[in-house]
């Protein structure tokens, strides 16, 4: 068994785009769910929509780059806005609805077959890439140890983590300001809030639109790391992702959805190199009447499946977290 393919695999998978692309959607899910108590379930939806703002303003509309990028953020304020206006009076269970339903719907019209002019159906678009790829001024990939990046993946890492780091800079800042403390306060009992005459639904309407933002940047940084932007990927999938990431982090904690983004892709990546190396080759370290080598790739869902159900069980908080900041209505 060749442990340092596994070791390359989980360690280059943690610090790799991957978990970036995570760790900035589960910013945006830790200023939703973990500051304000709002559920939301679309958070692929706010990814797509920026996304593909990006991807149809430079390939279809042949704009530049940088109008594609605030065309994009712009859309997922505007989505944020239109979720925002029917629901955030309601209980918190008809935002999870919408904004879910609403993910889906985006994903078919993107890969719509009617659509497919615009938005490039199921194969999505390309092409968009290249201004962002020509001020990469790495000349060449890194190798340290047995963790190695190429040269893209350099360029992007160091975007990345850079967006992160900006990220969480301003959501320490925000929570700690009086506008931060009323996001917690509604959180805990938004009718005592209102009381005092706060107003909730513009304060619930501001951090949808920054988690909203948070998620649409995740998006663009998506498709400029892998140079397409395909339907397929903006899935459910991706948001519950993004709340284990959090979970495992820790929910309400600024650090919390970096480190849990970390943690899961190394426990993704290295239990799935783990399992294809044990199951590979003439005389495998576990036998094939076991696992076949077809079900490597699958064994590592259910053994992190498995490990947050145990998590959720013994240390709901998640690793920084604090067991009351995920509870979501003690009414």
């Amino acid at each position: 068994m060749d442990f340092g393919t596994i070791i390359d695999a989980a360690f280059s998978q943690a610090f790799g785009p991957q978990a970036i692309v995570f760790a900035l959607a589960a910013i945006g899910l830790n200023v939703h769910f973990g500051y304000t108590g709002l559920l939301n379930f679309g958070q692929a939806g706010f990814m797509s929509i920026a996304a593909f703002g990006l991807a149809v303003t430079v390939v279809t509309w042949d704009l530049p780059f940088l109008v594609g990028i605030l065309v994009g953020l712009l859309a997922a304020v505007v989505l944020a806005l239109i979720l925002g206006v029917p629901t955030l009076r309601l209980r918190a269970d008809y935002l999870a609805i919408a904004t879910i339903a609403t993910s889906e719907i985006l994903r078919l019209i993107f890969g719509a077959v009617e659509f497919k002019g615009t938005f490039g159906g199921s194969n999505g678009l390309t092409g968009f890439v290249k201004p962002y790829q020509d001020l990469n001024p790495y000349g060449d990939g890194i190798k340290l140890g047995v963790v190695s990046f190429s040269r893209n993946d350099l360029w992007s890492i160091t975007v990345g983590w850079t967006l992160v780091a900006i990220a969480c800079l301003i959501v320490w800042a925000l929570m700690r300001s009086p506008w931060g403390r009323v996001l917690k306060s509604i959180r805990e009992d938004e009718d005592a809030v209102r009381s005092l005459g706060k107003n909730v639904f513009a304060y619930k309407m501001q951090a949808l639109v920054l988690g909203g933002v948070f998620g649409g940047i995740a998006g663009i940084f998506h498709i400029l790391k892998q140079g397409s932007a395909v339907p397929t990927d903006f899935n459910t999938t991706f948001t519950f992702y993004a709340y284990a990431a959090l979970l495992i982090g820790g929910a309400a904690r600024v650090l919390g959805p970096v480190v849990g983004s970390m943690l899961f892709w190394f426990l993704i990546a290295g239990i799935g190199a783990f399992f294809s190396e044990a199951t590979k080759g003439p005389d495998p370290v576990i036998p094939s009447w076991i696992m076949e080598p077809d079900q490597a790739s699958l064994i590592r869902l259910i053994l992190l499946g498995l490990g947050l159900m145990l998590l959720m069980i013994f240390r709901p908080q998640g690793i920084f977290g604090d067991r009351r900041e995920i509870a979501i209505d003690g009414r």
